[in-house]
């Protein structure tokens, strides 16, 4: 659910952009990310980090693009937050008793270190794959495509990134819970 919620905004940029143009689908995401960090915040009690970080470049390549008239900035949108996401990945590296994916999903799930390790770095090299792609599609092929691109080119390799990390885990989630099993 969360992550529908999370890609909410890029689906309305995409009917819009389908519907109108690029400039109201820019318009409507950058709302669309204001409502969903507000919504956020008025249903959770705080504002969720990535929603606060996509909404700021939301607005400003955002901006740009409607006050230039120029739909290059939005195009660079999503290669900046996935480069600057990578980035966090690797800087919790070094700051930090835990990296932010165990920061993110250590309530949920027990792991061994170095497999916290391991999950941060793949997810700093996805976002730096995606952004790389990201640019490559954009100014590769027409705006058409690159929309299309964005909304199912973008989830589909998340969720299929999600899938494999699931696969995965699953041999360390087998073993925390045979450990749970109480003894006969």
């Amino acid at each position: 659910m969360k992550m529908m919620f999370d890609f909410l905004p890029v689906v309305l940029f995409f009917v819009v952009y389908k519907m109108v143009d690029i400039y109201a689908a820019t318009a409507v995401l950058i709302a669309a990310c204001a409502v969903q960090t507000i919504a956020h915040r008025l249903m959770k009690g705080s504002f969720e980090k990535s929603h606060v970080i996509t909404l700021v470049l939301v607005a400003i390549f955002g901006g740009l693009t409607l006050y230039l008239q120029d739909e290059n900035f939005i195009k660079w949108k999503p290669t900046a937050i996935n480069w600057l996401f990578a980035v966090i990945f690797v800087g919790s590296q070094f700051i930090g008793e835990k990296t932010i994916i165990e920061r993110m999903m250590g309530s949920t799930i027990t792991l061994p270190s170095q497999v916290w390790t391991k999950l941060n770095i793949a997810w700093a090299l996805f976002f730096v794959a995606l952004g790389a792609l990201n640019i490559y599609v954009a100014f590769s092929f027409d705006t058409d495509t690159w929309v299309n691109f964005k909304l199912f080119g973008l989830m589909g390799l998340t969720f299929a990134f999600i899938i494999m990390q699931s696969i995965y885990l699953m041999p360390y989630l087998k073993e925390a819970s045979d450990t749970d099993k109480p003894e006969s």
